[in-house]
């Protein structure tokens, strides 16, 4: 707990990744199960569910290791003018970074530390899905910069996904934010890169077609970048059939209405995607507008999850984010009569609504969820025109004006801007904030 530095600096801020390794996962599934308590699937998600603990003395009681990847700030000390220098640095201080670190020149150089470190990614006390690649001279990376969260001075490589096979039961479509019409093949449960997967992504109608993925099929699942499960392919001598020749099940179609509202659907030319024309009079969308509208990077409401969306939605409490600040539609009587909420959990809320009247213009706009605008898309328009008038009056010649603002993008924050749906619950958010 103590820098080995005999003139330690005045400030330091060191940044780093949590994590848990093997032995520790094993040992908090061992005393899980030791008390009949539901176990993790993996270590990821056991270090990510220690840290969201509510009560501190549960994360302290829990085995988590940390792996030192940076510095934030440095008072009283100049540190090394390279990345590796840095790792060093803090090495030589006591601070925990991770051994498998090495410094190397060109594409062979990286390609040869990818193939070493993946033969001894098995025997690491750790789970891994990749290597991370940094330039090394720090005014370099500051040169390069970030885009919104994600640096341009590194990227990541990952290892090839675990794959498993299972069958698919059915194929749904959901409805997102922006109307989107999404296949999802529903599958019988398989184990894939530590977890239970029983949905899959099939994207959008074409590439649902371009793999014939069938009811009833044999699919090779698995998750990419260990994350997101997908299928890869139809195992083709495995489909039922009805005889040699026809397959039991017809191939894929994209259904011509909306199946939450049952409005058409439309697929506009040059785009994958098809989409419900019914805008925030469909009830998925108005969720995921509402979803989006609360999340962490947007307004970020704490405790408005998808579970309350839902019921907010059902019961008409809430039909646009404007009616989440309308104290006579959602207060703590009427949160506190929803299902699995408290009167703490409700004045909590409460609470976390008010607080987020104040968040910047910049994650405003992105909590609108105008097609084609990001985080940093949403911070540039903020900051270019200073304010919500400016932004609203703004024609697509002066969106262009906004840096990396093209003509798609443009066009796309002008239709919306032009809906008058969306003019009335921006105003009425304007109102309320």
């Amino acid at each position: 707990m103590r820098l080995q530095d005999p003139n330690p600096p005045a400030w330091l801020e060191v940044r780093g990744e949590v994590l848990m390794l093997r032995r520790d996962f094993d040992r908090l599934n061992e005393a899980a199960r030791a008390r009949d308590e539901k176990t993790f699937a993996n270590p990821r998600n056991a270090a990510a569910g220690s840290l969201r603990q509510l009560d501190s003395r549960i994360t302290a009681r829990r085995r988590l290791s940390f792996f030192a990847y940076g510095v934030g700030r440095v008072e009283g000390d100049t540190l090394p003018d390279t990345h590796a220098g840095v790792m060093d640095w803090l090495a030589a201080r006591r601070l925990p970074v991770s051994e498998a670190r090495r410094r190397v020149r060109g594409v062979d150089g990286l390609m040869g530390y990818f193939h070493d470190l993946g033969e001894k990614r098995a025997g690491l006390p750790y789970d891994i899905d990749g290597a991370v690649y940094k330039v090394n001279r720090l005014a370099d990376q500051e040169i390069l910069g970030f885009v919104a969260r994600a640096p341009r001075f590194a990227i990541a490589h990952k290892y090839p996904a675990q794959e498993e096979l299972t069958l698919v039961e059915a194929i749904d479509v959901q409805v997102g934010r922006t109307g989107t019409l999404t296949p999802v093949a529903r599958l019988a449960p398989v184990f894939v890169g530590g977890v239970t997967v029983t949905n899959a992504t099939l994207h959008n109608e074409d590439e649902a077609r371009r793999k014939d993925v069938r009811v009833g099929d044999t699919v090779i699942v698995r998750r990419a970048g260990d994350v997101i499960p997908e299928v890869v392919g139809v195992v083709m001598e495995r489909r039922p059939m009805k005889d040699l020749v026809t397959p039991l099940y017809p191939p894929f179609r994209m259904r011509d209405t909306c199946p939450e509202c049952g409005a058409p659907v439309v697929r506009l030319e040059g785009e994958a995607a098809a989409r419900c024309t019914n805008g925030l009079a469909c009830p998925a969308q108005r969720k995921q507008a509402i979803i989006h509208f609360a999340s962490r990077r947007a307004m970020d409401i704490d405790g408005l999850g998808d579970k309350l969306v839902d019921q907010l939605v059902d019961k008409g409490l809430v039909a646009t984010p404007a009616d989440l600040y309308d104290p006579a539609k959602v207060n703590k009587a009427a949160l506190a009569g929803l299902e699995r909420m408290a009167d703490k959990s409700a004045e909590n809320l409460v609470q976390a609504i008010e607080a987020s009247r104040s968040r910047p213009l910049g994650r405003f706009i992105f909590a609108l969820g105008i097609r084609h605008v990001g985080e940093q898309t949403a911070k540039d328009l903020a900051r270019y025109f200073g304010g919500m008038a400016g932004f609203m009056a703004a024609d697509e010649d002066a969106l262009m004006a906004v840096p990396d603002v093209g003509p798609v993008v443009a066009a796309s924050i002008r239709a919306f801007l032009s809906e008058a749906h969306n003019q009335t619950v921006i105003q009425a958010l304007d109102n309320a904030g």
